[in-house]
């Protein structure tokens, strides 16, 4: 996870700097914070419903997971949130966004672009297609406040409240007997 979160900030630098791309700002206030609590809240009831009403989905979302957070400790859900959270949102909706123009076709070219990154293997097309259609919900966040930290914000708390979801979802289920 670490590596990756470094790998997704070094090419978000290199391609600022040789693209000459300026990256959206990032400005501290309450109010993105605000909108960004709120939009994982959003994203996050979104994505238990979707858990719940579509099966491949369900089976998609807890392959990843299982991956991605069985071999995490509780505290570790903290770096869950806060690595790919940071860097996937400087890159997607900091730099790549703004590179392809800050507009309609720009969320959805970075949104596929965010969606395939989340895709682990060709049956796990479900959860590239939820990655997506995230993208574009943190891709249009970014457009209408014109503040980065509003995604940050949106996707840091979302990966920690489902990795908790899922940790404890999966702690209450009883072991099967040898």
């Amino acid at each position: 996870m670490a590596v990756t979160a470094i790998i997704l900030l070094v090419v978000a630098k290199v391609w600022q700097s040789l693209g000459s791309v300026r990256m959206l700002a990032l400005q501290f206030n309450l109010n993105a914070v605000l909108w960004g609590l709120g939009l994982a809240g959003a994203i996050s009831i979104a994505s238990a419903i979707v858990h719940r009403l579509w099966p491949a989905y369900r089976r998609s979302a807890n392959y990843y997971l299982e991956l991605v957070i069985k071999p995490l400790m509780w505290p570790d859900l903290i770096w869950l949130g806060l690595l790919p959270g940071l860097s996937e949102e400087l890159l997607f909706r900091g730099v790549i966004l703004p590179a392809l123009g800050l507009n309609i076709a720009a969320v959805i070219l970075s949104s596929i672009f965010f969606g395939v990154l989340h895709l682990s293997g060709m049956q796990q097309w479900p959860y590239m297609i939820w990655a997506t259609i995230v993208g574009v919900i943190l891709g249009f966040s970014a457009i209408a406040t014109g503040n980065l930290l509003v995604p940050i914000v949106a996707h840091v708390v979302t990966n920690f409240v489902s990795g908790c979801w899922w940790k404890w979802a999966n702690s209450l289920e009883v072991p099967e007997s040898p």
